[in-house]
């Protein structure tokens, strides 16, 4: 079975090849920040959330941003990785690659989960004290 490599990114234009690879991942970050903004509109108009609403909204988002920080730096080291093992025609090693960062994200996105509800408890716990 003959094997089809593609060599674009060796031939193609670096302006073209620019365009087709960056403009999706703008809009994607743009459409994540809209995201965030839409909810803010939504949340402010809702009246039995109010400003509570949008401060919760406002301590939320960092912790978002965190976890699609985390989850794009391991996509963006295995595709580098996956890019060069190809390039030296080590499949077996790309595959091994992917394998990994899919199991680095699920057992990072446990972990991220769990730093969060142990954090959010312990600031209900802190809320519920106050308030009493």
């Amino acid at each position: 079975m003959e094997q089809t490599v593609n060599l674009r990114l060796g031939r193609e234009p670096v302006r073209k090849l620019m365009k087709q690879y960056a403009i999706p991942c703008i809009i994607s970050l743009l459409v994540g920040a809209l995201y965030n903004i839409v909810d803010q509109i939504f949340i402010a108009n809702a009246s039995y959330l109010g400003s509570y609403g949008n401060a919760a909204n406002t301590v939320v988002f960092p912790l978002t941003v965190i976890a699609l920080a985390i989850a794009v730096m391991i996509g963006d080291g295995c595709c580098a990785f996956v890019s060069l093992s190809l390039d030296r025609n080590e499949l077996a090693s790309a595959k091994r690659s992917v394998a990994n960062s899919v199991m680095l994200t699920v057992v990072s996105s446990l972990l991220l989960s769990a730093l969060y509800l142990i954090s959010g408890v312990m600031v209900f716990a802190a809320y519920e004290t106050d308030s009493s």
